[in-house]
């Protein structure tokens, strides 16, 4: 028996060495003489299932400098909630409710990250936030399941739940649900399922170690999501639970509106299969994304392609034409779901600092970014569509993330809007 797995591990060894010269990437086992035979199992079956020609065409592509050419960029149109009238929002909101209640609607909420800007150890879901006024504390993962139960009881029933970790966090997310109860949610309606990860790359095109026996990885991006749930089966739970509408949004927005009659209503109304929120960008030059349209698709312009010229520029009535910002909170139906997880998205480079494994087997801190992440967005798969409903909604009423302690979205400032819209409404926090 030890033989045979000698034997094994030998050739894993093998094929892995031709992998790492074929891309350059033998660095990967300059400690493997020095590990355990479990860590080299451990390491070597890490090298065997990464993607390297993916990571390297990844690595080569962003080393080319794109300009946006601004003449396939165009305006997206968007409806604006407060400009409803009362008839339109009762006809809306009905629509919206009647599936609801049918049973045909479902929950994503995106909770794969740490709390680490947040100077928090743990997944961010469990961040908790201090009402000391009310001497209650919660966590951002009670607070939208108390959203969710809100709904739940309003129409008598039971929305289906799902939650997305990372590898990093999912089993401590699971255990803090069931140290809590599941906060007296249904544990059948909720399922959690992970999402994919990719290696991280420094500025040779090398990957890091972050210990002696494992690559270094990160999530690759909230626009996995779809080949996730695919992965995990679970699109196929939607389609036997007969769900036809889902709700996707981010873990971290404490105003979040997960179950919107309106939001739904609309998109079914006019025919839409996706659907996003949006708010109105107050500052012309904000480092915030906005919707348009890229060679006449709904897409997102990134804040570093937006001038002042473009920022400003308006319609004949008076309205500006790229001033919609992302809030992450997303409708789409199962077609489009589906759709979506058999197709590629594009990938986009973000510059990170990470801790390294060196030469010298030591774990080095670097002092300024070393490293480039990949990942994709969920606004990447809206590109494979003709159109979309964009409703404007007001940021007071729905838009209050954490991010971190030193922006202008920190945890004070949402916990203020958050009692601030729960006193307005008449409801405790």
């Amino acid at each position: 028996m030890i033989k045979i797995r000698s034997e094994i591990m030998n050739d894993k060894l093998v094929e892995a060495q031709k992998i790492l010269k074929k891309y350059d990437q033998e660095h990967l086992l300059y400690f493997y003489d020095e590990l355990s035979d479990e860590k080299k199992e451990i390491l070597l079956n890490q090298i065997l299932q990464t993607n390297f020609d993916l990571i390297s065409t990844l690595y080569k592509n962003s080393l080319q400098t794109t300009k946006l050419d601004i003449e396939t960029v165009s305006p997206l149109s968007h409806l604006e909630k407060n400009k409803l009238s009362k008839e339109e929002l009762d006809y809306y909101i009905n629509i919206g409710e009647t599936l609801i209640k049918s049973g045909s609607f479902a929950v994503v909420t995106m909770a794969g990250g740490q709390g680490t800007r947040l100077g928090y150890k743990g997944p961010k879901g469990t961040y908790e936030l201090h009402f000391k006024s009310y001497n209650v504390k919660k966590s951002l993962f009670q607070i939208m399941c108390e959203d969710i139960k809100r709904a739940n009881t309003k129409y008598h029933i039971t929305i289906p739940w799902y939650i997305m970790t990372s590898e990093d966090n999912d089993t401590s997310t699971k255990e803090y649900f069931k140290a809590h109860d599941f906060f007296s949610y249904p544990k059948d309606k909720i399922k959690f399922f992970t999402q994919g990860k990719l290696p991280l790359i420094d500025l040779n095109g090398k990957l890091i170690l972050q210990e002696p026996y494992l690559i270094k990885s990160a999530s690759n991006g909230n626009g996995n999501v779809f080949k996730s749930m695919k992965r995990h089966k679970i699109i196929e739970d939607l389609e036997k639970k007969q769900v036809k509408w889902i709700s996707f949004g981010g873990i971290d927005n404490v105003l979040l509106k997960n179950v919107d009659p309106l939001f739904l209503g609309l998109s079914i109304d006019k025919n839409y299969q996706i659907a996003s929120k949006s708010i109105f960008k107050e500052n012309p030059l904000s480092k915030t994304a906005v919707y348009c349209r890229k060679f006449g698709k709904p897409s997102i312009l990134d804040y570093d392609d937006i001038d002042i010229k473009l920022s400003v520029s308006k319609f004949k009535n008076g309205m500006y034409k790229y001033r919609e910002a992302n809030i992450l909170s997303h409708l789409m139906n199962i077609d489009a779901v589906k759709k979506v997880s058999d197709l590629s998205l594009t990938y986009h480079r973000a510059f990170k600092k990470n801790a390294f494994v060196n030469e010298e087997g030591m774990k080095q801190v670097p002092d300024k970014p070393n490293t480039f992440k990949f990942e994709n967005f969920i606004f990447d798969s809206f590109a494979f569509f003709n159109d979309m409903l964009l409703l404007r909604v007001n940021e007071n009423e729905e838009f209050a993330p954490i991010k971190d302690f030193t922006g202008i979205y920190n945890p004070d400032t949402a916990k203020e809007k958050y009692i601030k819209y729960w006193n307005l409404n008449g409801l405790s926090t």
